[in-house]
């Protein structure tokens, strides 16, 4: 782990391009504001949120550890919200 601040980065620009690219696949299907790509760029703010949240957690026992699992965490949500992404094109 290099640091929270490039934690930090990485979690804004994962969930960034999985917006974008629900914009873009609705822009490209002539589909705007479809509840599905709604419901994948709520779903990415909200795991936004949390995982910044628990960034920065303060107090936690391990912040090795702690900083690893929300890298983990981060991996495996975003690994869903696309493929959530893939069925919406």
């Amino acid at each position: 782990m290099a640091s929270v601040k490039d934690l930090k980065k990485d979690i804004n620009y994962v969930l960034g391009d999985i917006i974008e690219a629900v914009y873009i696949v609705e822009a490209a299907n002539n589909k705007t504001d479809s509840a599905e790509g709604a419901k994948i760029i709520d779903g990415a703010i909200a795991t936004f949120d949390d995982l910044i949240a628990k960034v920065n957690k303060r107090g936690v026992e391990n912040r090795k550890a702690h900083l690893n699992t929300v890298k983990q965490e981060l991996e495996a949500k975003a690994k869903g919200l696309v493929e959530e992404l893939n069925k919406l094109s």
